[in-house]
């Protein structure tokens, strides 16, 4: 299995993850956001991506209005860019989208460290998965969400997984990290 915590197998991959290591490299925004510890997350590094998948960028963001003055700072001139603040998991987050290359752009930004934030854990957990499944299991995960069904759903039904699909995964991934849950973002 690739290291996830890098984009670096993205520039020799599928055409889409060709183009999203392209855009990450032009606005060199994993590299801008470093000191928040960002990572691409999402469906486009594990090749389960489907037309207008957006790019997922998680960031640990103790002071969320640091992230935000960062964000806008260096991406506020792009289109649709907006901010958005929510509670999540029993705290706050800043969720930043604009769009850059043909690519959906979401950056999210949480206190919790992003080896802990769910997005990750997630990641983890279904890559694992379907380096056990190969290419039959990545190509019914796709036709899922192609019909409609969000990605940790489709990954449950796919793997036969039972119980929340969120939950589930997330308690994987943690196994899989070496990490005791706690709830975490």
């Amino acid at each position: 299995m690739r290291d996830l915590q890098t984009i670096d197998a993205l520039r020799e991959g599928t055409a889409t993850q060709q183009a999203a290591w392209r855009v990450l490299v032009a606005l060199g925004i994993l590299e801008i956001l470093a000191p928040f510890q960002a990572r691409l997350v999402g469906t486009i590094p594990i090749d389960v991506d489907i037309p207008g998948s957006d790019l997922d960028i998680i960031c640990h963001a103790p002071d969320l209005d640091a992230l935000a003055r960062t964000l806008e700072a260096h991406f506020s001139y792009l289109p649709d860019f907006r901010f958005s603040r929510k509670q999540h998991y029993r705290q706050s987050v800043l969720i930043c989208e604009f769009r850059y290359g043909g690519f959906p752009i979401q950056v999210y930004g949480s206190p919790t460290p992003v080896a802990r934030q769910r997005a990750w854990v997630h990641l983890v957990a279904e890559a694992h998965l379907l380096a056990q499944g190969g290419a039959a299991a990545k190509a019914a995960v796709r036709a899922l969400k192609l019909a409609g069904e969000k990605t940790e759903p489709a990954f449950a039904q796919v793997f036969g997984l039972a119980g929340d699909p969120y939950e589930v995964l997330y308690d994987l991934g943690m196994r899989l990290l070496g990490m005791e849950c706690e709830g975490d973002d």
